[in-house]
């Protein structure tokens, strides 16, 4: 595996590599949150894409074609998240499944009332606990960031927050972070945005973050690089958390 390489290994498959390099510019400028980048954080992220293909195998389902823009598409807006970290951190599982469309999980839930249901509704993404990324590709193309919508960013955020098991909104921390400075956070920014929600408010911020701590995360981490401004406004101390996590400040990053 990629993950576990020494230093040298890795610079083995980094001198190996080999992309389009005239895709690779189309990717990055077609997204604004990667366009923003200096040239040192698009040679960073270069790194990183060359390295998550090298160990991921992406999966075509549904009569997608797996082209070079499928490829680097997601592996760049997937490696944004770990850009100052190391791709170390998505590590654990092999698999990203790429349909053309929105697609059926086969999944099932248990309620309440301790009934099980299948899981019927079309979904553009999906995140398995130590399986496979299940990912839209029309979903990934989308280019309206004023909605603060990513189905990438949200389904690998959930990647981070497996980490320690199952998704409960809490990545593994740095040293130096506070578990109850985050959880107070993202505590008091998650009731206020499900009484906003609860209360009719027309958001900027996708109100399916209100579904649960798990996905307020996720949409938080999608607004984080599309919206940080609206984060940083609305939710300062999550805002601050997410800056220490991810290890970057998108608000001072962006131009619009």
């Amino acid at each position: 595996m990629v993950f576990g390489l020494t230093a040298f290994r890795r610079n083995r498959v980094l001198r190996k590599a080999r992309i389009d390099e005239k895709e690779w510019t189309r990717v990055v400028n077609r997204f604004a949150f990667l366009r923003c980048l200096s040239s040192e954080e698009r040679e960073r992220l270069r790194r990183w894409v060359i390295l998550f293909l090298h160990d991921k195998q992406l999966v075509a389902a549904g009569g997608v074609e797996l082209t070079d823009r499928v490829r680097l598409s997601i592996a760049a807006q997937a490696c944004i998240l770990v850009l100052n970290l190391d791709i170390d951190w998505l590590r654990g599982w092999e698999e990203v499944i790429v349909y053309p469309d929105e697609f059926i999980p086969k999944g099932e839930f248990r309620d309440e009332a301790g009934v099980v249901h299948s899981e019927l509704a079309p979904a553009s993404g999906e995140s398995w606990e130590g399986g496979p990324v299940v990912l839209s590709w029309a979903d990934v193309q989308w280019r309206d960031e004023s909605l603060g919508y990513n189905v990438v960013i949200h389904e690998f955020a959930h990647k981070l927050d497996q980490l320690e098991g199952e998704s409960d909104g809490c990545p593994p921390l740095h040293r130096g972070m506070r578990r109850r400075e985050w959880a107070r956070a993202f505590h008091e920014a998650y009731d206020d945005f499900c009484a906003r929600v609860d209360g009719g408010e027309d958001t900027d911020i996708d109100p399916y973050a209100a579904e649960n701590p798990s996905e307020f995360f996720a949409v938080m981490s999608e607004s984080f690089f599309l919206l940080p401004r609206v984060v940083r406004e609305e939710y300062p101390g999550v805002y601050a958390q997410l800056c220490l996590f991810y290890r970057q400040d998108p608000a001072a990053r962006s131009k619009e």
